[in-house]
C-alpha cells in the first residue's frame, strides 16, 4: 500500500487532544478570521516552508499569524532576521512563537501526559530560552531515533525514509514526521491512522516524551518576555484546580477558539477565561496533512479581539488590521 502523504481531503482529527467528545454544533464563522495564532511549519512537523505558510495565511485574508512551531523558532528566525525584529515585506503581522509540549509527570487525566504551552511574543534573540528549546530538540531527535527503531522491529522500516529527511539547522522533529514516512512506505493508509493507531500513547510504536514539565516551560516563556497560553484543553472547564496551579506559576492565557472546538466548548472555555482573567487566544493549529491553509481557514474563527489583547498583554501596540473597530467582512 502507497500514499501520498499530503494529499487533499478530509482534515485528520487526530489533533483533538482533549478527552470531551465534540459533538456539538460547530462553530460558524461570524465574518472570515484575520487572525491565527497557532500555525506549524516544515521547522517542526507541519507540511509548509515557513514564508509559504504565511502567504497562504496572508491570501485567505489573515492579518495576525502566530508561527508556532514545537520547540524551535528557526522559521521566525527566516522571516524575520537572526533578532526576529519587525519583518519588512511580509504581508501581514507575524507574532513570533513557539509550542512546548510539556511533560506533565504526576497529573493524572491528560492526553498522553502531556500540557501543551505556547509561548506567544517571545524574545526570538532570548539566548536562555533558545538554549532550553534546544534541550527540547536534542530529547526530540532521541525520541525520533527510538520509535523508528521500534518500528523496524515491527517489521514496519522507515529507516530509507528517514535518512533522506531534510531539516533544516534549528527544526525539531515529531511524530508526524514519522507518520507521513509510514503513509510513504506503505504501512499506514493515512496520518491520522498512523498517528493514531501506532504512535499514540499506548501504541506499539509509542515512546514517551522527555524535556520541560508544565511550570519550567511557563516560567522559560515568561523569562523570554512572552505570554504563556494553555493551548487546546477543552477539559479546562472541569479542570480548575489545574489551571488554578498554572496560574500560580504564570500561566497567562487559555485557547479558547480552538478550531476543533465545538461551539458550546468554545462557549464555556471564553467563559472560564474571563472569569479567571486569562488571555483569550485561538488558532487553527494547522500542519496541512490532508488539507490546505484555505480549507482550514473556512472553519477557524478567531475573533481580532484576541489579538488585541494578546498585544495588549504583551505591552505592545495592536496591529493596525485589528485595532479599530471595522472588520473587512462583518455582517
Amino acid at each position: 500500500m502507497t500514499g501520498d502523504p499530503n494529499q487533499a481531503g478530509s482534515a485528520p482529527r487526530f489533533r483533538d487532544r482533549a478527552a470531551r467528545p465534540m459533538n456539538g454544533p460547530a462553530v460558524v464563522p461570524p465574518y472570515p478570521s484575520r487572525v491565527d495564532l497557532h500555525a506549524h511549519s516544515r521547522r517542526s512537523d507541519g507540511v509548509l516552508e515557513p514564508r509559504a505558510l504565511v502567504d497562504a495565511a496572508a491570501a485567505v485574508g489573515v492579518r495576525v499569524l502566530a508561527l508556532a512551531d514545537h520547540d524551535t523558532l528557526a522559521g521566525v528566525r527566516e522571516l524575520c532576521g537572526p533578532g526576529g525584529g519587525e519583518a519588512a515585506g511580509l504581508p501581514l503581522e507575524l507574532v513570533p512563537a513557539v509550542e512546548i509540549n510539556s511533560v506533565a509527570a504526576g497529573i493524572d487525566g491528560l492526553w498522553e501526559g502531556e500540557l501543551h504551552i505556547l509561548g506567544l511574543g517571545v524574545d526570538p534573540a532570548d539566548e536562555r530560552f533558545e538554549a532550553a528549546l534546544e534541550r527540547q530538540r536534542r530529547s526530540r531527535e532521541t525520541r525520533f531515533a527510538m520509535m523508528i527503531a521500534r518500528l523496524r522491529e515491527l517489521g514496519m522500516p522507515i529507516d530509507e525514509g528517514a535518512r533522506a529527511l531534510k531539516t533544516e539547522p534549528g527544526s525539531s522533529l515529531g511524530r508526524p514526521q514519522i507518520a507521513r514516512l509510514l503513509v510513504a512506505a506503505g504501512h499506514a493508509p493515512s496520518v491520522d491512522a498512523a498517528m493514531r493507531e501506532l504512535l499514540a500513547r499506548g501504541k506499539p510504536a509509542y515512546i514517551a516524551r522527555q524535556g520541560l514539565g508544565p511550570r519550567e516551560a511557563i516560567s522559560a516563556i515568561r523569562a523570554a518576555g512572552g505570554l504563556p497560553a494553555l493551548a487546546h484543553f477543552a477539559d479546562a472547564p472541569t479542570r480548575r484546580d489545574l489551571i488554578a496551579q498554572l496560574m500560580s506559576a504564570g500561566l497567562g492565557g487559555l485557547e479558547v477558539h480552538y478550531r476543533h472546538f465545538d461551539a458550546e466548548t468554545v462557549a464555556e472555555m471564553a467563559g472560564l477565561a474571563a472569569v479567571l482573567r486569562l488571555v483569550p487566544t485561538g488558532g487553527s493549529d494547522y500542519h496541512g496533512d490532508g488539507e490546505t491553509y484555505a480549507q482550514a481557514h473556512a472553519t477557524l474563527f478567531v475573533p481580532d479581539e484576541d489579538a488585541a489583547a494578546l498585544i495588549s498583554a504583551l505591552g505592545r501596540a495592536a496591529p493596525q488590521a485589528v485595532a479599530g473597530p471595522e472588520r473587512a467582512g462583518a455582517a
